[in-house]
């Protein structure tokens, strides 16, 4: 994948444990994962019935602003008031979603940066949470308020 600017977060997870805590709802599962260049740690809810993940698995993680390929800004229609993404996806033109299985939209909603050189980032989308944790180098481009996709590729 070449590099954009809309890319905020990009690396490679192994899953570690699914639903650690058992099953809370039928059709979401959280996982556990780690990742291997950024030595990251991801928990993450996910509808387990379009995009089942077991322990052990692996998978592609981007964190993105936009779906554009060609730039970081949205098409015309898409302003930041009309999060209607299915308009772009189902265009004429390729989005960066293409490449992958899965994708969500939301929003950055915490930033935890009390202990130090870790820091903590926590978006839900639509009420699936994600909270990724590790190197403030790494977590600088998610901003508390912005909103992103996020996109993910078993491999």
């Amino acid at each position: 994948m070449d590099k954009h600017e809309n890319i905020l977060f990009h690396d490679t997870f192994d899953v570690k444990d699914v639903d650690k805590e058992g099953k809370k709802f039928d059709r979401v599962s959280r996982i556990d994962a780690r990742s291997q260049t950024h030595d990251m740690s991801l928990i993450l809810d996910i509808n387990s019935e379009l995009y089942p993940l077991d322990a052990g698995d692996k998978f592609k993680l981007t964190l993105a602003s936009s779906l554009s390929l060609s730039d970081s800004k949205e098409p015309a229609a898409f302003g930041k008031g009309e999060a209607n993404w299915r308009a772009y996806v189902n265009g004429d033109e390729k989005s960066l979603a293409d490449d992958f299985d899965y994708v969500m939209f939301g929003r950055v909603y915490r930033y935890d940066d009390a202990s130090g050189a870790k820091v903590s980032a926590f978006a839900s989308f639509g009420g699936l949470l994600m909270c990724l944790e590790g190197d403030i180098r790494h977590l600088q481009n998610l901003v508390v308020g912005d909103t992103l996709y996020l996109l993910m590729k078993t491999i």
